[in-house]
């Protein structure tokens, strides 16, 4: 029962909260509503209520409005206003009628399915009575059937709309978060994750890095194809995940056939330890070719710890790349450890 994207939803509920407030209030001074004493002062009472609204909705978090059922209680309580306005005023004309159009849109636009259902059975509901109390039963049937399918496949479409828009957007966030070769994430993450790793309060076990390249990865490349290659970099990534718990770190491709493993709240000598067991575990898990052989790997790694090595972001990375140059330089195939 609660919006897609609150800021969003109260955004637009004020402008439309204002347009149906000017538009009662030109109704009370030249149309319809003012007909009567009645009419008037239920009319000005709904306009100084809509204002009302449009404050409330201009300065509250929307967050908090929507936490608070607001959101939903808007588009709840402007069915309900559109409907008893129509019986106070007598007026079951499609201009009158037409108003439900408001609430209704606007939740199917910014709620979730549950809302939008709510709001929309109960449009129907209620303008069924309304036009069976002003209306003979011919002529408010005939009403009936023509708006209440507008409004429901109308609002069957936005919801439908804003479903597939929230499923690309997600799909464009993953992408734009996760590498589409490994599924580990790239460099924007980790290096926000290292950021919050590093900005944690002092007196906590501190942050580990260690970099891990895949050893002669080119040779690969040229001896068995880019494919083999790219399932060398898949191998790997999985060899990761089995060895190091994603809920205790991070795993990021940092590109090429280069990894990385965050190791947040992690004391140096453990680092070590997790970086010695991801070196075996590639070592003792060949990758098994298409044609049933399999292709020894060895990864050469750069461990770097925070505050033991570096303090900043930048510093923890040249420390870690440091290392793991002096790891290819040694001969590959080994872990090694920054030095102060």
């Amino acid at each position: 029962m609660r919006a897609r994207h609150p800021p969003a939803a109260a955004r637009t509920a004020v402008p439309i909260i204002l347009v149906c407030t000017v538009v009662l209030a030109s109704f009370t001074t030249f149309g319809p509503n003012s007909a009567s004493v009645t009419t008037r002062t239920a009319t000005w009472l709904s306009v100084v209520l809509l204002a009302g609204l449009a404050a409330v909705f201009a300065f509250v978090a929307a967050d908090r409005l929507d936490r608070s059922g607001a959101l939903l209680a808007l588009a709840v309580g402007g069915v309900v206003l559109v409907d008893v306005m129509n019986v106070v005023t007598q007026d079951p004309s499609v201009a009158a009628q037409a108003f439900l159009a408001f609430p209704v849109l606007w939740a199917a636009a910014h709620l979730r399915r549950g809302a939008v259902a709510v709001v929309i059975a109960l449009a129907v509901v209620t303008d069924a009575v309304v036009l069976l109390l002003l209306q003979p039963f011919a002529a408010a049937l005939t009403d009936f059937v023509f708006f209440g399918t507008v409004l429901v496949v109308i609002g069957v479409m936005l919801v439908r709309a804003a479903d597939e828009q929230e499923r690309l957007v997600a799909l464009l966030q993953h992408q734009a978060t996760v590498d589409s070769l490994t599924g580990l994430v790239n460099r924007r993450v980790l290096d926000d994750a290292l950021e919050r790793a590093l900005n944690r309060p002092t007196g906590v076990q501190g942050a580990a890095l260690v970099l891990v390249d895949v050893d002669s990865f080119k040779s690969i490349n040229d001896q068995h194809g880019h494919p083999v290659g790219d399932d060398a970099l898949v191998h790997v990534a999985a060899v990761l995940r089995s060895v190091v718990r994603t809920g205790d770190a991070v795993l990021s491709r940092m590109g090429g056939d280069e990894l990385a493993v965050l190791l947040p709240e992690c004391p140096a000598d453990v680092a070590v330890r997790r970086a010695g067991e991801v070196w075996q575990a590639v070592r003792g898990t060949p990758l098994q070719l298409p044609d049933g052989t399999l292709l020894a790997l060895s990864v050469s790694l750069g461990v770097a710890h925070a505050p033991s090595h570096a303090t900043g972001l930048e510093q923890l990375y040249a420390a870690a790349d440091a290392a793991l140059y002096a790891a290819k330089r040694g001969g590959r195939d080994q872990v090694v450890v920054a030095t102060i």
